[in-house]
């Protein structure tokens, strides 16, 4: 499907169409080198979340084992210390102690435990950030074990030293202006194609970055959307955001069109850019009906259909961006959101092929503008993109 464009380009030639499909050839072999680090990088991920999983199942543990007033023996002791999870002998207390004393400091051991347990799920191929998240997530949830055990031993009259602990602390990103964005590649695609609009990201300010892969075998964008919902909620817990911002390219912007539209995602989904989307399927897909993603994408499929139904109180801002040169959008004008119900800011571009989207310098100022507005349904801020004249809201040349 992606060789389509290309062979249109021979078909009907032009100036503006060659130099384009010239680019988007050096686009596309860029995709193909970085493909592997995509995988790698997803594995990782994979990886990383697993072991949060696990450090998660045994902080709560030791939580539980504090609430159920276990005391840490002697031989739990010593293989803390051995394997480095514990602060040291002084943070640990034997059965020969004083009760008092015992359960103060096996609090303090316990919550330490926690703490390190989630500390050690962090993993450098996360994105900048997820691994201070972890931490002070970890510090968070120990500090509520801690603090609630202070307050027994104050009451029976102990545990000075319990009062003295330092106080939970706030979640990384809490308080930051630009929440977390998630970003969903195209079809027959992975992460790897953000690898520009990330360092672009981060140069302005974006300090947690996320990014998805959904495998190329997917049959079904119902079933993407799920998993993205999955992912979502995964990063709202991490972050401590109670709603994120999320960039999607080509038939990721219609899975999470469809996340946010039918699964109720506007709850979590702030704004939500698309990159030469096909909000309203693309003639090409029936060229290439084998797949079935490919046959959701056409004009008259099920899921585009489900995308024209009403949306009413959905809280999410959309902005698209759209080119007159997307030679996989056919006709081009499919790549913008004309729907009722939804808050849309259409914005053209000029002379950008479908490829080149996500590493256009053009484009990437424009995304950085759109995530940076004002939330559009908070009354407090001003509504900056519903409110400027028509002919700038929606086809707006000038960010080309």
């Amino acid at each position: 499907m992606k060789a389509l464009p290309f062979l249109c380009c021979l078909i009907r030639p032009s100036a503006a169409k060659l130099r384009v499909t010239v680019w988007e050839l050096a686009v596309l072999a860029g995709h193909l080198l970085l493909y592997p680090m995509g995988v790698s990088q997803e594995q990782a991920a994979a990886a990383a979340a697993r072991a949060r999983a696990t450090a998660d199942a045994d902080a709560d543990a030791a939580t539980e084992d504090l609430r159920s007033g276990h005391r840490i023996t002697d031989a739990e002791a010593a293989t803390a210390y051995a394997t480095g999870t514990a602060d040291g002998p002084l943070g640990i207390v034997g059965p020969t102690a004083g009760a008092t004393a015992s359960s103060t400091a096996s609090t303090a051991s316990l919550a330490s435990l926690a703490s390190r347990a989630r500390v050690a799920a962090g993993s450098p191929a996360t994105d900048a950030g997820a691994t201070a998240a972890t931490r002070a997530r970890a510090g968070s949830r120990a500090g509520v074990a801690t603090t609630a055990t202070a307050t027994a031993a104050t009451t029976t009259g102990g545990g000075n030293d319990v009062d003295r602990l330092p106080a939970p602390a706030l979640l990384p990103t809490e308080g930051r202006s630009h929440p977390p964005v998630l970003l969903l590649h195209g079809f027959i695609d992975n992460r790897s194609v953000f690898v520009l609009l990330r360092r672009s990201l981060r140069r302005h300010g974006w300090r947690h970055l996320e990014a998805l892969n959904y495998s190329p075998l997917t049959c079904d964008i119902r079933k993407a959307a799920e998993l993205l919902s999955r992912h979502v909620e995964d990063v709202c817990e991490r972050t401590g955001h109670r709603r994120i911002d999320m960039v999607g390219h080509s038939l990721g912007g219609l899975i999470a069109r469809y996340y946010v539209q039918r699964l109720g995602g506007d709850a979590r989904i702030r704004t939500l850019v698309t990159l030469g989307t096909p909000h309203a399927g693309t003639r090409l897909a029936s060229l290439l009906p084998a797949h079935p993603l490919v046959r959701q994408m056409r004009t008259d499929s099920d899921v585009i259909k489900e995308l024209a139904q009403p949306a009413p109180n959905c809280r999410t801002h959309f902005v698209c961006f759209w080119s007159d040169l997307d030679q996989m959008m056919v006709p081009v004008e499919t790549a913008r959101i004309d729907h009722d119900d939804l808050r849309t800011r259409n914005v053209h571009v000029s002379g950008v092929g479908h490829l080149a989207f996500p590493v256009n310098g053009a484009v990437a100022a424009g995304i950085r503008e759109a995530l940076a507005a004002a939330d559009p349904i908070n009354p407090a801020q001003p509504e900056a993109a519903d409110t400027a004249p028509e002919g700038a809201a929606h086809d707006r040349a000038s960010v080309a």
